[in-house]
């Protein structure tokens, strides 16, 4: 029987501190095998935080580690070196339209939107929500810019 244990560690910097040691205890797993595993696969996400699943098959004393898209908001606030959104309509800080991309380009595959641009969008839209302006623009006025058309060169693909 698998039983699967669900983590957002910080890449590269997963301990066998709760909740994963405990849970893993019990089942006979060695907790510092699994946390070597999840370091080396998250360790591209340093100072990100990253969605984990460890699946365990206790009868075998096996395990399988699956690692996650990190979350758009903290993908947002790595390229716009902020430790967290405001959470009120004060700007904290200024992301680059670049940047935007490239975060939509990573989140394509776990993304509704159809085309790159509609991921960008949802993006930027996740800026609006945490008080992060795009190109020193109101991340809403860029969300109007994206759907006229100014941008669309940079976001063929």
């Amino acid at each position: 029987m698998e039983k699967t244990i669900d983590l957002m560690v910080e890449g590269g910097k997963a301990t066998s501190g709760p909740p994963l040691g405990p849970a893993l205890g019990p089942m006979g797993i060695n907790a510092a095998q699994v946390v070597a595993k999840i370091n080396e696969a998250t360790k591209d996400f340093a100072g990100t935080k990253v969605p984990v699943k460890v699946i365990v098959d206790a009868k075998a004393k096996t395990f399988k580690i699956e690692v996650g898209s990190p979350p758009t908001a903290e993908l947002i606030k790595k390229e716009a070196n902020v430790p967290k959104g405001s959470g009120t309509k004060d700007k904290v800080g200024n992301l680059s339209f670049a940047a935007a991309i490239k975060i939509g380009k990573q989140k394509k595959s776990t993304s509704l939107g159809k085309t790159l641009k509609d991921v960008v969008k949802e993006v930027i839209g996740t800026c609006v929500s945490m008080g992060i302006s795009v190109d020193n623009k109101d991340a809403k006025e860029m969300i109007k810019e994206i759907n006229s058309g100014k941008h669309d060169s940079l976001l063929a693909g």
